[in-house]
């Protein structure tokens, strides 16, 4: 996450930028700077889950009560101050990222190896020194949070985008979470959850001016540094050459004797001293080795200009001063310049307004502020096109507009706060084609830039500006589309509006042990569920002469080099009474509608069947009891004691507090009997007969003992299998699977 060996580079090179600070202090402190405002924290909740996981026992992914009081604790130290709280979670992986992604799973991989050969070489479980995140936390804590009144929010983009842009538009008190990209980020501060005490309210706080002051940079130019340090849009090799061209002629590498450090310095002292004295003058390709990646780089850059912001290496005229977060950047050739910025003061609003001076055209240009969200936005002429350009944000709509031209006096909207319910507002330059939702963030950014001055366009050195055409989703009802984008940004689905606009999906690691042959992955475990979700999901996709087409996924399981997704196709399943549409689904609030909507549930996990059984479970282990009657189906080398592990975990959990749990002894005898019972029945049914470990013959032995064999379930039955289960051959890549290959129904 974030920039390569900055984190590093921080720590030993430049901890002055690192200060203790207090969360109640800042809070009054805020409140007194601006009345009425309620001091808020947006957290980035993917870089905190390890801060909330504090249980010893976490191999087994276990002691949610404990897990959820930590949450509670969390949320009630920093409201008891007066801190609001917004929680953002990670919402999809952009196409960009995508090999950054599979790079860090494949290195999970290794991580989750090495824990599996602990256990079996010292039958225990590793200490938190291989803490490993257990399965789903993040889903699950999304709900957790929820619960507790929390507002939670899931990001249609980076999430870490989506958290700068939030602190930046609302005037946050700060960002909390562990990523160097919020250094980088032109935001509000940027504070550590690793360094927490929730006690007493103390973190640190990393400041972006200190680190621009130490390497003698502007706040601008630190996007550039990050894309030449490499992040994770742009590779760590393809600036690697020229990062030691830096550090050979870098005057002060004696001075730190740290490799990364010195490059970091050496980086900064090329920006410092040989690109500043050409900017404005000179194209950045033609002062950077960019070849072939010349696209690439453009869109590491773009990808850190927040809402409303623009960065001094993408416009080469018109000459002269632009604002960034208060902080005066040249644009003139001549460095030494540091021309002061003039100021004037509106009367209405009290403020300073800095005025850009553009020395081609000796013209003041006036800076606008919004004195909701206190940001400072450049409006500057262009002295060829003679049109003045204003970008500004709208406080009621969250929105940017952009104002072209004098005598049009045409408003256009260009992007929409990344968490508001409206859709992507579109450019209307004659040659731009219409925007549809769903297009990313940093497109629009683009195309503002182009079509905010014609000269740009032409002039335009990254020819990165994607072509703008309609965007085809998997699914074409935009009610629908419309109803799962809500749900998705906050963060009531998952998955879901990915499958139904882009058809992609991911699932990262799970605690899966690769040599054991007698479990498949859960990946395949719950695909045929998955399958049948998509036609639902898809279901307008279908028409008499077609089916739905294929879903790409990123599953991570033993065997898989994530090269290339595992290409899916729905399918169909029987419901009673027919299959509902979504809109029925989703929009009917009749009585009736619960009846089938368990019946879709149950027809997703093909146990229509057991419905009776399953109507007499009490809810709270009506949800439980299906993904166990369809898990023991499934898979075959589950025996009785894993079953009765199963449920006992279930009913001891109930109604426990944390400190009954530790000295509790098994009980609910009856219960426990009954919901053994509606299990065990159902899946005879289906030719399932549940046993215990005494029970069964030696093709079971692989699971505690020989590997290689143990039965599965096919479409026609029971198949042994004496070499090695049919899963593990499932490769991944392009092949299209109709139906998982040992698929019990």
């Amino acid at each position: 996450m974030g920039v390569r060996g900055l984190q590093g580079f921080v720590g030993s090179t430049c901890p002055h930028i690192c200060t203790v600070v207090n969360f109640k202090e800042l809070a009054e402190h805020h409140r007194s700077k601006y009345p009425g405002c309620t001091p808020t924290i947006v957290v980035d909740a993917m870089c905190c889950l390890r801060y909330w996981y504090t249980p010893e026992s976490w191999i087994c992914g276990g002691q949610w009560r404990e897990y959820f009081s930590a949450l509670r604790d969390f949320v009630k130290t920093f409201t008891a101050v007066g801190i609001k709280l917004i929680f953002f979670f990670d919402g999809m992986v952009e196409q960009d990222k995508r090999d950054e992604w599979v790079k860090r799973r494949l290195k999970n991989n290794r991580e989750i190896s090495r824990i599996f050969h602990y256990i079996k070489s010292h039958k225990e479980q590793p200490g938190r020194n291989m803490f490993f995140i257990p399965s789903g936390l993040a889903v699950f804590t999304r709900f957790a949070l929820k619960t507790l009144g929390q507002e939670t929010l899931c990001s249609l983009q980076e999430a870490d985008y989506e958290v700068a842009s939030y602190g930046l538009q609302h005037n946050c008190l700060g960002i909390l979470g562990e990523d160097t990209d919020y250094l980088i980020y032109d935001t509000c501060p940027y504070f550590s959850i690793s360094e927490l005490c929730l006690e007493s309210l103390d973190t640190v706080m990393l400041c972006r001016e200190k680190l621009c002051e130490s390497l003698g940079l502007h706040v601008a130019d630190l996007p550039l540094l990050a894309c030449l340090l490499g992040n994770d849009i742009i590779p760590e090799g393809m600036f690697e050459s020229f990062r030691y061209k830096c550090l050979s002629s870098y005057t002060s590498v004696k001075e730190n004797f740290d490799k990364k450090g010195n490059i970091i310095l050496a980086v900064s002292d090329h920006i410092s001293k040989v690109l500043h004295l050409y900017q404005g003058e000179r194209k950045l390709e033609e002062l950077l080795p960019l070849g072939p990646n010349k696209a690439l780089f453009y869109k590491g850059m773009a990808s850190y200009l927040l809402p409303g912001q623009k960065s001094p290496w993408f416009f080469q005229k018109p000459k002269g001063v632009i604002t960034l977060d208060k902080q005066v950047i040249s644009m003139s050739s001549d460095p030494e310049s540091r021309e002061e910025v003039p100021m004037c003061s509106d009367p209405e609003s009290k403020q300073e307004v800095p005025m850009c001076t553009d020395p081609e055209s000796r013209q003041e240009v006036p800076m606008c502020s919004d004195p909701e969200s206190r940001q400072e936005v450049p409006m500057c002429t262009g002295p060829q096109s003679g049109q003045e350009v204003l970008i500004w944000t709208d406080p009621e709509s969250r929105q940017e507009i952009l104002c072209t031209g004098h005598e049009s006096k045409q408003e256009v909207p260009i992007c929409t706060d990344p968490v508001s319910k409206q859709e992507d507002s579109m450019c209307t330059h004659p040659e731009i084609n219409q925007k549809l939702p769903g297009a990313t963030d940093f497109e629009f950014k683009l195309e503002a830039l182009m079509c905010t001055n014609p000269e740009i366009k032409q002039e335009d050195p990254t020819n990165v500006g994607p072509e703008i055409k309609q965007q085809v989703t998997m699914v074409s009802d935009t009610e629908i589309l419309k109803i799962a984008r809500t749900h998705h940004v906050q963060a009531e689905s998952y998955l879901v509006y990915n499958i139904m606009s882009s058809g992609e999906i991911e699932c990262s690691n799970t605690l899966e042990d690769e040599l054991d042959q007698a479990l498949p992955s859960q990946a395949f475990i719950y695909r045929p569920i998955r399958q049948r979700v998509y036609s639902l999901l898809l279901e307008d996709c279908q028409d008499v002469a077609s089916t739905c087409p294929a879903v790409k996924e990123w599953f991570v399981y033993p065997g898989n080099p994530l090269r290339h997704p595992d290409l899916v196709r729905p399918l169909q399943m029987t419901v009673p009474g027919g299959t509902p549409s979504l809109k029925i689904l989703w929009l009917n609030q009749e009585p009736e509608m619960q009846v089938r909507r368990l019946d879709t549930l149950l027809a997703c996990f093909n146990l229509s069947s057991s419905r009776e059984e399953l109507q007499a479970v009490e809810s709270p282990f009506q949800a439980l009891c299906c993904l166990l009657i369809y898990l023991f189906v499934q898979v075959d080398t589950l025996c009785l004691e894993d079953l009765h592990a199963f449920i006992a975990q279930a009913l001891c959990l109930q109604g426990k507090s944390t400190s009954q749990l530790v000295n509790l002894q098994r009980s609910r005898l009856t219960k426990f009997h009954n919901l053994k019972a509606v299990v065990c029945k159902a899946c005879m049914k289906e030719n399932r007969r549940i046993t215990g470990r005494a029970h069964w013959g030696s093709h079971h032995a692989g699971r505690w003992g020989r590997q290689g064999s143990g039965y599965h379930r096919t479409g026609s039955g029971y198949s042994r299998s004496s070499q090695g289960q049919p899963w593990r051959d499932q490769g991944p890549g392009s092949r299209q699977y109709e139906h998982d290959q040992w698929r019990r129904y």
